[in-house]
């Protein structure tokens, strides 16, 4: 039987290296008493928010709702943990888990209290005998409701990434257990029952008593997500004793807590004084709330459409009902809303880009190549008129522009609405069937104001810049009027390595001085280009992964030198190119830096994760097209007798490049879906799966159009040439094969130790 820090350490070992609850790393465990005195274990430093005030005083109201909704979510992750596949399965008893709960604490509170120690209590007496004669039939199984329990789960124990609203770390692990999950549900909502901090003058009013703050969800509303994302029906049955229970446990260790300040050994100061009488105050409330006639209002209808008619819709993940809409039909079938901005983009693909292919293709061939052709401009704005712009943000960064451009206006061009500059409200899931669509037109992506590197640069800014750094750069950015660039990789060493990089940053007064050469900095020799990301490092003597910093250089800042333009296969992408650029003594202001110094890494996980997955479903759309072009040219050309569609060895290529598609789209669409739940860190795996599937299949199915089509398929005739190009230099833009494949076999072979 497993004990004490020895239990711990098991369950965030194994919830670390394979789940989705976020769980600090275990570096090591000492059950030697003698090296400091006790044992100890210790585990990795989370950088990131305590809320120890379950209120969230010093937050925004949507901050507040955004936490809370991250709660549920965490704790729907602990509880769908299957704990057989991580290696907890005898980590409890499942069953009748109430029962011996109610036993166990009991006994504690009569251990604390009688003959020569505090008073006990006569409604706590009445409290255990209701609770032995109300124990849900559903604790005495071991199925649904059963499984992996936290016992301590409360807001206070989360910690939240600093800038993002998502758990990064689930601490306190000492009570868990094998047992009934609902406990846990109950106890996270005890705020809004009661407010049993310890104190002389307390009323201990929970919000229902005190009133919501502006922004925590309703109790219903949190429930409703919790249930959403953990597929658990509606508590209402049992939900009193549920609630009783958790104010007769935390009776128990309040009592036991006055009974060693009476001996004078209690920890927690003047509040351990006031302990029995918050105890005392615990059973009343569960007392009151046993003799409610309702305790719970019916399940809102939906999650989805609860949270938009009482909160701005960016503000949550709606990744438990707005990604798919199954009905029975599968997984992954797209909503409604969805499946209407699909059509218009693939009218507006029809009606306006496929016909101006010839023409922009023309001008990126002509001595003008480098300047933007005027029909550019004219389809942007008419993909605005039709709502189909910035479609490519997540929900979450939407909510933190939004304040944004609620705060000040003044930075805005007039007719330019939020709703327009901020998208469409869409998951990555829900991204991901639109962004294919995209795909089939190497033209096609900044036409929507969704093409890289902006994309990938707007969500850093969105997630990591200043309001100042937002107003200068990102707001023109969301607006189309600039674009910008991403200055990492470096001709001298090998990049795919960030810790190579060699670019130095260096501090001097008010200003970081920048000297270095980069190339591959894609979109640097647009005119549009106003903006560089670019990634150095600040201090070569750091740990190695916190030299690197991430920094804005504006691109007409004195040493900034646009050295040429870069070809891939021939093609220089004009007017967007490929620049080399060196970097001489380039002053840029203290101010310019992202995030702090030494964290260019973390930016760098924040930003690769989304952005390189645009490029897989961009792919996926790329292959369809070439589908579709061998397809029509196989019908319609005839060799040796008879249409090329009718030769064997054709229709057997054919319907494995169809295969190898579905299946990498579906790999595609689950890499969307995991980060949409559970991030990047977790989701690293299947996006490294991915980001090796999609660019190898796209390959093959084009190059098996581009051999149908014989010497048409390798001129510039047709689209497939540069498809192809772009295909297979994602095989290295997006990190190496190597990389991912490495990171895949990595999870595997942790997997495997558990």
């Amino acid at each position: 039987m497993l004990s004490g820090f020895n239990r711990v350490v098991k369950v965030l070992k194994a919830l670390g290296a394979y789940s989705d609850v976020p769980a600090p790393k275990v570096f090591c465990l000492c059950t030697d008493a003698s090296v400091i005195g006790t044992p100890f274990y210790i585990m990795e430093y989370l950088e990131g928010i305590l809320y120890l005030d379950t209120k969230l005083p010093e937050t925004t109201p949507s901050k507040r709702k955004a936490i809370y909704f991250a709660a549920a979510k965490t704790l729907a992750a602990i509880h769908k943990v299957d704990v057989a596949a991580v290696g907890l399965q005898k980590y409890g008893r499942r069953d009748n888990y109430c029962k011996r709960q109610v036993d166990r604490w009991e006994r504690q509170y009569l251990h604390s209290t009688g003959e020569g120690k505090p008073a006990r209590y006569p409604k706590m007496l009445d409290l255990v005998r209701w609770l032995k004669e109300n124990v849900p039939e559903e604790d005495s199984s071991t199925g649904l409701g059963t499984g992996l329990v936290h016992g301590d789960y409360r807001v206070d124990n989360l910690v939240f990434h600093p800038t993002e609203d998502r758990v990064i770390g689930v601490l306190d692990w000492e009570l868990s257990t094998l047992g009934n999950q609902m406990c846990d549900v109950a106890y996270s909502c005890m705020q809004y029952i009661i407010d049993s901090t310890p104190t002389e003058n307390s009323s201990y009013g929970g919000f229902e008593r005190s009133g919501i703050p502006d922004g925590i969800p309703q109790l219903e509303e949190y429930l409703a997500v919790y249930c959403s994302m953990s597929a658990r029906p509606w508590p209402v049955a049992n939900w009193k004793f549920y609630i009783a229970f958790s104010l007769f446990r935390g009776a128990s260790i309040y009592a036991g807590v006055y009974h060693r300040w009476t001996m004078g050994n209690a920890s927690g100061g003047e509040r351990a004084r006031f302990a029995g009488k918050a105890g005392n105050a615990m059973v009343d409330c569960a007392w009151n709330y046993i003799n409610r006639e309702n305790v719970l209002r019916e399940q809102p209808a939906t999650v989805v459409g609860m949270l938009v008619s009482k909160a701005p819709r960016q503000e949550f993940h709606r990744e438990q009902e707005g990604s798919t809409s199954t009905n029975g039909q599968g997984r992954f079938v797209p909503s409604e809303k969805v499946m209407q901005l699909r059509e218009k983009i693939m009218k507006f693909m029809k009606d306006h880009i496929y016909p101006k292919e010839d023409e922009l293709y023309k001008h990126a061939q002509s001595t003008s190549r480098w300047t933007i052709h005027p029909e550019e401009e004219n389809l942007k704005a008419l993909a605005k008129e039709e709502g189909l712009w910035n479609l490519f943000i997540p929900l979450d960064s939407a909510a933190r522009a939004r304040e944004l451009l609620l705060e000040d206006r003044s930075h805005i061009s007039p007719g330019s609405s939020d709703d327009l500059l901020l998208g469409a409200g869409l998951t990555n899931l829900e991204y991901g069937y639109l962004c294919e669509i995209m795909g089939r037109s190497v033209w096609a992506p900044q036409i929507f104001n969704c093409g890289a590197p902006d994309t990938g640069n707007m969500e850093v800014l969105l997630r990591y810049g200043t309001k100042e750094q937002q107003k200068q750069w990102l707001v023109p950015l969301l607006e189309g009027k600039i674009r910008s660039g991403f200055a990492m990789t470096e001709p001298q060493v090998a990049s795919s390595d960030a810790t190579n990089i060699e670019c130095a940053i260096s501090r001097q007064g008010d200003f970081y001085v920048i000297n270095g050469k980069k190339w591959w900095t894609s979109g640097a020799m647009d005119p549009r280009c106003k903006i560089l990301i670019l990634m150095g490092k600040t201090d070569f003597s750091a740990p190695k992964h916190k030299q690197q910093s991430m920094i804005l250089v504006d691109i007409n800042t004195p040493g900034v030198q646009i050295r040429r333009p870069l070809l891939v296969f021939g093609f220089d992408d004009a007017p967007h190119g490929h620049a080399e650029i060196t970097f001489d003594n380039v002053r840029v202001p203290v101010n310019n830096i992202l995030l702090g110094e030494g964290r260019g890494f973390e930016i760098a996980q924040g930003r690769l994760g989304p952005g390189r997955l645009h490029h897989c479903m961009r792919l996926i759309g790329a292959a369809e097209r070439g589908m579709n072009m061998m397809v029509e040219r196989a019908l319609s050309r005839t060799a040796f007798g008879k249409r090329i569609a009718q030769h064997g060895s054709f229709q057997s290529d054919l319907a494995k490049c169809r295969i190898e598609l579905e299946q990498a789209r579906l790999l595609v669409l689950e890499a969307a879906d995991q980060l949409d739940r559970h991030g990047n860190k977790k989701a690293r795996g299947i996006l490294a799966m991915a980001k090796v599937a999609a660019p190898n299949m796209a390959l093959k199915v084009l190059d098996m159009a581009m051999q149908v089509h014989g010497a048409a398929g390798v001129s510039s005739d047709t689209v497939l040439s540069h498809l192809w190009a772009t295909a297979r230099t994602l095989r290295i833009a997006d990190g190496p094969d190597e990389v991912h494949l490495g990171t895949i076999a990595k999870l595997e072979l942790q997997r495997a130790r558990l």
